[in-house]
């Protein structure tokens, strides 16, 4: 949110501009670093780090499109992972692109992440169009939509899932969104301060099947949870529950460590008093 160009490199313009050194200043005066959600939060470097080792399984440090295919249960689609790798905004390239196209890096994934578990704001927003606009012409048509859309539908065919047509969740959309144009979307109907919130919902009817049955099957109630929670963006609400179940499963692992020591030391106390 410093470095809207995506350039790589903050200048001194930019954090002027920006809530950064206001930020740095609200870090040392507050003494729990957590409370400050801004660029500093360890909860949320914590939920990226974890989210990339689980994925990294060879410990390279490169995140594959066969390892991202994993990404929360297998939510995206083989399409749409193609399109991260092949066109998805890289604040961080490496100079030799080619190369780059075959893995994401820390930092890569981390775009990536941000993006998907908040669809909300602008960055993330124009992140997802330009993957979804295959021609590159700035505007979302319904080829081009229907194109990922029918690979939804194959998914949800195969695990059973009621299969929802496309004109039926176009029109949804659509009546969601308003866009500006009958005949296609520009990145702006998305960014409508009408809408924002749920304009995300596309996206995710067109490559995150999880998500997207998530959305047909919501509860209104916890819609208003939501509303009214403390959280201020998607993504804070994301990283603090899942930092609590991370804890939650490393203090699983520690009192099962724990368990087996106790075990391994009533073993060795019995063989000690047999030969006794």
């Amino acid at each position: 949110s410093v470095n809207r160009c995506h350039s790589g490199r903050i200048t001194l313009r930019q954090i002027r501009r920006s809530d950064l050194l206001e930020a740095f200043q609200q870090v040392d005066e507050e003494e729990d670093i957590n409370k400050v959600t801004r660029y500093f939060s360890y909860e949320h470097f914590y939920v990226l780090y974890c989210r990339f080792w689980e994925l990294d399984h060879d410990r390279d440090y490169r995140i594959t499109r066969e390892d991202l295919l994993k990404y929360g249960d297998h939510s995206l689609s083989h399409m749409i992972v193609d399109r991260i790798f092949d066109a998805a905004p890289r604040p961080f390239e490496t100079e030799n692109k080619e190369e780059s196209k075959e893995y994401l890096t820390y930092e890569d994934f981390i775009f990536f992440m941000l993006s998907e578990e908040d669809k909300a704001n602008e960055i993330s927003v124009k992140y997802w169009f330009t993957c979804v606009d295959v021609d590159g012409d700035s505007k979302l048509n319904n080829m081009e939509m229907r194109s990922f859309y029918a690979v939804q539908l194959h998914r949800m065919q195969c695990m059973g899932h009621e299969i929802v047509p496309f004109e039926d969740m176009l029109c949804q959309m659509m009546d969601m969104i308003k866009p500006s144009h009958p005949d296609h979307l520009v990145a702006d109907d998305f960014l409508q301060t009408e809408c924002a919130q749920v304009s995300g919902a596309l996206f995710d009817a067109l490559f995150n099947l999880n998500k997207y049955l998530m959305f047909e099957q919501r509860d209104p109630f916890v819609e208003r949870q939501k509303r009214e929670d403390e959280f201020e963006t998607d993504w804070d609400r994301f990283a603090c529950i899942d930092y609590n179940r991370l804890a939650m499963e490393e203090e699983a692992r520690e009192e099962e460590a724990m368990e087996i020591d106790w075990v391994t030391v009533d073993d060795e106390d019995e063989d000690h008093e047999g030969f006794e």
